[in-house]
């Protein structure tokens, strides 16, 4: 039974998130770098290490999380239904004869 919406689209959809993932990527571990330095200040009282730390976690995990979701995605569309979308894109388009 053919899926009814489109697998092209979706993969499309993904390729652009990974591009955006791939330039925030560098941003978020910056500032989990200045966290990391944060950590280092003398005398901090464990509460506001507790604190930094719950920052870098979350700065990890909003590196690795969407990585993890956009292959489950990738993972979830069925075997060959991209490029069966794409061939059918490609014999659907004619070429103009000028008539």
């Amino acid at each position: 039974m053919p899926i009814r919406w489109s697998a092209l689209k979706v993969s499309e959809a993904m390729n652009r998130v990974d591009a955006l993932l791939n330039e925030a990527e560098p941003i978020l571990e910056k500032a989990g770098q200045i966290i990391l330095d944060a950590e280092r200040i003398p005398n901090l009282p464990d509460y506001m290490l507790q604190r930094l730390g719950g920052v870098r976690f979350e700065l990890e995990r909003a590196i690795q999380a969407p990585r993890h979701r956009v292959t489950a995605v990738r993972k979830s569309i069925p075997d060959g239904a991209v490029e069966a979308e794409r061939d059918q894109l490609k014999a659907g388009r004619q070429e103009n004869l000028g008539l």
